[in-house]
């Protein structure tokens, strides 16, 4: 009997111990550790490297901290069991938060805030510098060109030439279009370069221009009139709609965040487009963004070009600006030429780009005050690449 008991007993806790190894076993095989890949690995020290740069160095923190960190998320390795974790899992958290990139939805309310905290009373005031704000524009052309000689069909490369605009929101809406596959690279190619733009710009301004150049003094900016302000984001929006159709998403709500931060009787709309709106959409877009490189998804060849063409297509933007306005000045008087150093802003990363001008002129004249000027071009450069993402969506999408 006892004989008996004894063996019962031993037969259960074999059995119990049996079945506590095969859960510990199942258990983990759902961690991330059984199911990690060296190239998650990889995507995790990119994301701290951006969290890193943004506290460290101040490097556009309102982007690449959310980015950063949505890297991380993106890259935490998962046993694929139906549970809807991931980003590219139908139904899950993630991916319905995604369907705003994806479809194309945040950039326009980016736009929306970016037009509510935008004034426009320097290009007013001096409307050539629009024309810096196009000849920047000559970044997205020529990295499209170089990107359909690498082998990228011609919707691929019009998705990548737009990083050359560094523009984020301009990015992710028009590669939403054109190159969904390719949409995670290109947003993290554009706005790592949004963020680098006071390492990559100063040493091609200091490049491209004479010592006499960077030392001519502008004439003061005139006074806008507050009618000459309402009159801008109405004006605007036509006539850039009416060209480009295309591009209505992006330059309406554009236009529209101005006119109601310009006409004094929508405040209140203008102060939650430019403050909590924008701020809660680039939190989302940032985490999703990031969340979007999931190792297997985004450690490819054609990300590795992709980085390549979007470093290729900023420098030339940035090129392209400075030497227009060395080639306008040529046609200007005396009194009237413009300072070269204020070529880079074209490129729309507001107001970065312009606050470099700002910091390379006064390295050379510490009484000569750029910045004013640039945020011409740089305000340019904003609607120049949402008529540039306009222009390659009506001919290629």
């Amino acid at each position: 009997m006892l004989s008996s008991i004894l063996l019962q007993a031993g037969v259960a806790h074999e059995s119990f111990t049996q079945f506590l190894a095969e859960n510990i076993q199942v258990f983990l095989s759902y961690t991330g550790f059984a199911n990690a890949t060296p190239g998650h690995f990889i995507m995790l020290l990119v994301g701290l490297l951006f969290i890193f740069l943004a506290i460290k160095y101040e490097f556009e923190p309102m982007l690449l901290i959310p980015i950063g960190f949505g890297i991380l998320i993106g890259n935490i390795p998962f046993k694929d069991a139906g549970l809807q974790l991931g980003i590219y899992e139908e139904g899950s958290v993630f991916n319905i938060l995604y369907q705003g990139v994806k479809q194309g939805w945040y950039p326009p309310l980016i736009f929306l805030g970016i037009g509510a905290m935008t004034d426009f009373s320097a290009l007013i005031s001096n409307p050539k510098l629009l024309l810096i704000g196009a000849a920047a524009q000559f970044g997205i052309f020529g990295a499209y060109i170089i990107a359909l000689q690498m082998g990228f069909d011609p919707s691929q490369a019009g998705a990548i030439g737009i990083i050359g605009g560094a523009d984020g929101p301009t990015a992710i809406f028009l590669s939403s279009k054109l190159a969904p596959n390719l949409m995670g690279a290109i947003a993290v190619s554009a706005y790592s370069y949004m963020a680098l733009v006071p390492i990559i710009q100063p040493p091609f301004m200091r490049l491209l221009t004479t010592k006499k150049e960077r030392l001519i003094r502008m004439k003061p900016p005139r006074v806008v009139s507050q009618t000459e302000k309402i009159i801008f984001p109405i004006a605007g929006l036509l006539l850039t709609a009416f060209l480009v159709p295309s591009g209505l998403p992006l330059l309406g709500m554009l236009f529209f965040g101005n006119l109601c931060k310009e006409s004094g009787v929508t405040r209140r709309l203008a102060e939650t487009a430019r403050g909590p709106l924008i701020d809660v959409i680039t939190m989302l877009l940032g985490i999703t963004v990031g969340a979007s490189t999931q190792a297997t998804q985004f450690l490819t060849i054609n990300s590795i070009k992709i980085f390549g063409l979007g470093a290729l297509s900023f420098v030339i933007a940035t090129c392209a600006g400075v030497l227009f306005v060395k080639f306008f000045n040529l046609f200007l008087k005396k009194d009237n030429k413009i300072n070269p150093l204020i070529g880079n802003a074209g490129v729309s990363a507001v107001p970065d780009s312009a606050r470099i001008s700002q910091i390379v002129g006064l390295e050379y004249d510490p009484t000569n005050y750029l910045l004013m000027h640039a945020m011409g071009p740089n305000v340019a450069g904003v609607i120049g690449s949402a008529v540039a993402a306009g222009i390659l969506l009506g001919f290629l999408g």
